[in-house]
């Protein structure tokens, strides 16, 4: 029996959206209405009253999609309503490479240099309600997240001078609940000739006596890479306002053999067996081999490095942002990163400059030879498993000591031009703060999920139980505004269409099925692809499809895949519009599940508890305020799918200057 809120929208194949026409055909029906809560009935009218209607709808839409007058972008400059951009712009320049990091630019495809009629409106719209970024400039990767007297610190790559990359500095915010976010003054700037050219990515470690080390890369003036040791200058003040960097910098320089720009990104240390010794790594590469250096300190002014490394894995390429920490395989709690015993395993995660994603591996640590061995080679770092498989780059984690929890941030970049990011006057945001643990049900995997503290900014709920998804449709569901929303979702196939859906034929066409190649949601099967469609205008000209496509191979076993499908979010031609995608476990008794975290130009994505995540960068010129509709959808082309959801509105989170 439905609940006092729940929502059934009808079932029945004539009163759904045919999902066939999704290819920038419009659809003829109203959205059920969630007030009168009656059934949905099929309008009889002809089909020129059909168009009227059409273009009636779309009419509405247009005009509740911009705000009358002139609506300031944050942090940049006021546009009318009408695009003032130029027609053509030159491709911006490469950023970062010449210096020794990551590309830091994105251009659209060579040869595109048209500028879409980007309005103030759209570009408003844009700037995120609840994700972590500063008031205006450029941001890039997490820095020295932590827990100081009652406070959450996260530090971040920061140009205060403009929204592309350059002058990088350190930004610093607080919080006490890791949403709602206070912005301090700048804690490190480019001042030192150790670090001229950039205070980069760096750790912060907390020792047993309270007392806080921060590690960080800096750039020489000579561009040469060198990890240098910052300390509170009052370790008693909570925010943690000032900073020393140590007199004595750099502590660590290149080694041997090693460039002197592939030498970055020092981790959170561990301390030894005996409590005394600390041992951290650092990313590099020897030719096309990804390695991570081995160092030991007592003082964290003094270094030995050890012979070897703690792992390398061939054609790789380098490695930045690595992180090593345990994770418990019998309990549900975080470790803190010095932690080691029965009971665990420890993961080695490295962001690969190569192809700029970030991939992780569960293993067994040697804290005696200081090596490091992965549980399976097929899937090493740099091989297999990623923490995200849409736009996030240089994570970073940290132990919680507040509510014994390991926490992870990532980078989400920007995928529009610069010059519109110019025009925006800011660029990037932060992942929702993610708990990790390890998947006790495969064995083989993480689960990442949301804090628990997202769940407050949630604000009334919609339900809809048991909707029947017959093949080729699509589903209208009545929440209003999409544009910030959790969405909790499961889906059940109907379980005798699913042992006769595939033919010996199209098993062996289903055995090469990936979302980033086999065409998106357009792609029909038998048994996929089905889901939810967020960003979607009521024409469904604009749609950011989030969904599961399942397929069976020769050898009788199901294999499911989770997608996210950009390629219809946006009108502009100036924004990258991936696929992306890749498997989800699904064990023996599971309903296919997914938490999606809608906000505005982000949506996150949380496949079967978090054993594989999406996070996806859009960018509707439609599909925007009012105009930005919620779908169910089934476009496989032989089996019927029940689906059931819980959908909250989120408020947005407090972010301000302190």
């Amino acid at each position: 029996m439905p609940s006092k809120n729940s929502k059934s929208p009808s079932s029945d194949p004539e009163n759904a959206y045919p999902y066939t026409p999704l290819i920038d055909q419009p659809q003829p029906e109203e959205f059920p209405s969630g007030r009168s809560r009656r059934s949905i009935k099929v309008l009889t009218v002809s089909f020129f009253s059909s168009l009227l209607l059409v273009s009636a709808i779309f009419l509405i839409f247009n005009q509740v999609s911009e705000p009358e007058g002139k609506v300031n972008v944050a942090g940049g400059k006021s546009l009318q309503s009408e695009s003032v951009l130029p027609s053509n712009l030159s491709p911006a320049p490469s950023r970062g490479v010449s210096q020794g990091v990551s590309e830091k630019s994105f251009r659209v495809d060579p040869g595109e240099d048209v500028i879409f009629s980007w309005t103030n409106a759209m570009l408003s719209w844009q700037r995120t309600g609840y994700h972590f970024q500063p008031e205006k400039n450029w941001m890039n990767d997490p820095d020295g997240p932590l827990f100081h007297k009652g406070w959450y610190h996260l530090f971040y790559q920061y140009n205060p001078d403009s929204a592309v990359w350059g002058n990088i500095s350190w930004g610093h915010a607080v919080s006490t609940d890791l949403i709602h976010w206070l912005h301090l003054p700048i804690s490190f700037i480019p001042d030192k000739w150790y670090d001229s050219n950039g205070v980069w990515t760096g750790s912060a470690t907390i020792l047993p006596d309270g007392s806080i080390v921060m590690l960080y890369t800096g750039s020489t003036d000579d561009l040469v890479q060198v990890q240098n040791l910052a300390y509170p200058a009052n370790l008693s003040d909570p925010l943690l306002l000032d900073w020393v960097k140590y007199p004595g910098n750099p502590v660590l320089v290149p080694p041997p053999g090693i460039g002197g720009q592939d030498f970055r990104d020092p981790t959170t240390a561990w301390a030894g067996p005996d409590g005394k010794k600390w041992f951290i790594t650092i990313g590099s590469k020897v030719n096309k081999t990804g390695v991570s250096l081995v160092y030991e300190t007592v003082d964290f002014k003094k270094y030995k490095l050890w012979d070897g490394f703690l792992h390398e894995v061939p054609g790789t390429g380098m490695w930045e942002c690595v992180d090593f920490y345990p994770v418990s395989t019998v309990e549900g709690n975080g470790l803190d990163t010095s932690y080691n015993g029965p009971g665990i395993k420890h993961l080695l995660k490295a962001s690969m400059d190569d192809d700029k994603n970030d991939y992780y591996a569960l293993g067994t640590y040697d804290i005696v030879k200081q090596k490091w061995t992965p549980d399976n080679p097929e899937i090493d770092v740099g091989l297999g498993l990623r923490y995200d498989y849409g736009k996030f780059y240089a994570s970073k984690t940290f132990y919680d000591q507040n509510k014994q929890r390991r926490i992870l941030w990532g980078w989400i970049g920007e995928t529009d031009s610069e010059a519109i990011d110019l025009f925006k006057g800011w660029a990037s945001v932060q992942t929702i703060p993610r708990t990790v643990v390890f998947d006790k049900e495969t064995g083989t995997n993480i689960l990442q999920w949301p804090v628990e503290e997202m769940e407050s900014l949630r604000q009334g709920g919609n339900e809809f139980n048991n909707v029947k998804l017959p093949p080729g449709s699509v589903v209208p569901l009545d929440v209003g505004s999409g544009a910030q929303l959790d969405i909790v979702a499961s889906f059940e196939v109907d379980k005798v269409a699913l042992e006769e859906a595939t033919t010996e034929e199209e098993e062996a066409d289903n055995t090469s099925y990936q979302c980033t190649t086999s065409g998106g949601a357009s792609s029909r099967g038998k048994l996929g692809p089905f889901g939810l469609i967020v960003f979607a205008d009521a024409s469904l000209s604009e749609l950011t499809p989030v969904y599961f496509y399942i397929t069976k191979g020769p050898d009788g076993k199901i294999q499911t895949h989770f997608c996210s499908d950009e390629s219809r979010s946006s009108q502009a031609p100036d924004v990258s519009k991936e696929i992306y995608g890749s498997t989800v476990p699904v064990l023996a008794g599971e309903k296919l599940s997914v938490r999606i975290l809608v906000d505005h130009s982000i949506v996150e994505s949380f496949a079967q508890g978090g054993r594989t995540v999406i996070t996806s960068r859009v960018y509707p010129t439609k599909a925007i305020y009012t105009a930005a509709r919620l779908f169910l959808f089934n476009n496989a082309t032989g089996v019927t799918v029940s689906a059931s959801a819980k959908i909250w509105h989120l408020n947005s989170a407090d972010i301000r200057s302190y």
